[in-house]
């Protein structure tokens, strides 16, 4: 007698194993089968705040700092580059690709504590820093108390 795999079944009864077939056999693929559209480049920002203000850095491997555009707006700080996809070399097929290219923007409501005509950027080792100092009223002041008689 030959055993029957219940995963490749004609036949599925319920709706749910329906589901449950489909989520196992697209989790059991080949990892080169899986979907091989591009991803969108999006980079990933952490925001750290101290008492002399903001700072951003954001991951932007891959790029030239000229390819890199930082721009004040009113109260926006907006960031904008572009990575561009490799040239397919001939006789060559990608199996996977989750590098992300393409053109992207990101922006960030600045709090009025920002002096933005101050803003600094560098790009070092494919990490792009904005630093967004504090403006001077609205930096914490220390006020000595006197001791009377």
């Amino acid at each position: 007698m030959q055993s029957r795999n219940p995963f490749n079944s004609a036949v599925v009864v319920n709706p749910l194993m329906r589901d449950f077939d489909a989520l196992f056999r697209e989790l059991t693929q080949p990892v080169w089968r899986q979907s091989q559209a591009p991803r969108q480049f999006a980079p990933a920002a952490d925001i750290v705040e101290s008492e002399s203000g903001l700072t951003l850095h954001l991951d932007m491997p891959g790029l030239e700092a000229k390819a890199i555009q930082v721009k004040v707006e009113k109260d926006v700080l907006t960031v904008q580059a572009e990575r561009k996809a490799e040239p397919k070399a001939e006789g060559v097929t990608v199996r996977r690709q989750e590098r992300g290219f393409g053109t992207f923007a990101r922006s960030f409501a600045l709090p009025d504590t920002v002096d933005a005509s101050k803003v600094e950027a560098k790009y070092e080792h494919g990490v792009l820093t904005l630093t967004l100092p504090r403006r001077e009223e609205s930096k914490p002041r220390v006020i000595e108390v006197k001791v009377q008689g």
